[in-house]
């Protein structure tokens, strides 16, 4: 079942299991609010064991240009294109959010970004990448990163 992720009024539904569900709410409730003021979309979020297409979406592209494997436990996922761009999220409950930004029509700007709740430790799998800080309200201190794609998806 779909839920549509409320920025005003936070809520840690569907991420009750991650030791840091506060800051994985602010975090998912901070993209909610970018994506609205924005392209006025409505974030919505569907649990990962009802989205096997979109994990393994992000799977294969984590796996076939970093040679990446996340051992996190998925949560929820979130897929929708806002204008020519076709975004894919998944959020962990070890507190890591990936999503991937894929221009339908320029592959200049494809990537994948990783952005980790405040509390959580930098996953064994992303040690290798450098984190830079972003204060939000709703979210704390986040921390980001990300890598340009460069196949085809």
């Amino acid at each position: 079942m779909s839920y549509m992720v409320d920025f005003k009024n936070v809520s840690k539904a569907g991420l009750d299991s991650s030791p840091v569900a506060e800051a994985l709410a602010g975090l998912r409730a901070n993209e909610a609010r970018y994506f609205m003021n924005k392209y006025k979309h409505e974030f919505t979020v569907v649990p990962a064991s009802e989205s096997q297409e979109t994990l393994a979406y992000v799977n294969r592209i984590l796996k076939e240009e970093r040679d990446i494997e996340l051992s996190g436990k998925p949560l929820e996922t979130s897929r929708f294109q806002v204008e020519n761009i076709k975004m894919a999220y998944v959020f962990y409950e070890d507190g890591l959010a990936v999503n991937v930004m894929y221009t339908v029509d320029d592959p200049k700007k494809r990537a994948v970004g990783f952005k980790l709740s405040e509390g959580m430790e930098i996953p064994e799998e992303l040690g290798k990448f450098k984190f830079a800080r972003q204060k939000s309200k709703l979210a704390g201190t986040i921390r980001g990163s990300f890598f340009v794609i460069k196949g085809q998806y």
